[in-house]
């Protein structure tokens, strides 16, 4: 595992130019590389798409499906009976399903749309203490660096206005990273380093 430090910049153009500066600082070409980084969710880690196995937010969908298909049931039942004289009883079977359905949607929808604590902690707390839960998308430099290299690979990164610089073990060679994750938690480095 090499020590890597990252950042990320609005456009390929200032990429490049990063990179270019990074060689230019005596950084070999094959420790650096430039990447983009998908929107969260984008990254396709699973065969039919996506970040993870479930939405984020549909943990309790199950119980709100169940709790509203029960009220729902219920609700077409009693509409079913009230119906009798005009439709028969077959009107509270059907009801009953009616309600069950629309309950069930309704409850699985309300469990689905409940904000993340997570988001407020985070929201919270000043940027240079944070360490975000995911890579921002852009484009992102990496450089492979030594303890005597780290510092110079910082201010050749914060020069060309690289946002939200990282430190990462990993390996990075012939300009790859090779065992990048983009959905792994971000070390980010105080803005006052220098």
């Amino acid at each position: 595992m090499s020590m890597i430090i990252a950042g990320r910049f609005d456009t390929q153009d200032q990429a490049e130019k990063v990179c270019a500066s990074l060689q230019d600082a005596g950084f070999n070409e094959d420790h650096i590389s430039q990447f983009y980084v998908n929107p969260h969710g984008q990254h396709a880690i699973y065969p039919i798409g996506g970040d993870e196995s479930a939405s984020p937010g549909s943990e309790d969908s199950g119980h709100g499906a169940l709790v509203g298909g029960g009220i729902g049931a219920a609700a077409g039942v009693a509409a079913g009976i009230a119906a009798i004289p005009v439709v028969g009883p077959i009107g509270a079977v059907v009801g009953a399903g009616i309600g069950a359905y629309t309950g069930s949607l309704v409850g699985a929808m309300k469990e689905t749309d409940k904000d993340s604590e997570v988001d407020e902690i985070v929201e919270e707390t000043p940027l240079k203490e944070q360490q975000l839960t995911e890579r921002h998308a852009g484009v992102h430099v990496a450089v492979k660096v030594a303890a005597d290299t780290r510092q110079e690979a910082i201010a050749v990164l914060r020069n060309h206005g690289g946002a939200e610089l990282e430190e990462a073990e990993g390996e990075l060679r012939n300009g790859e990273w090779i065992d990048f994750n983009p959905t792994k938690a971000v070390k980010l480095l105080p803005e006052d380093l220098s």
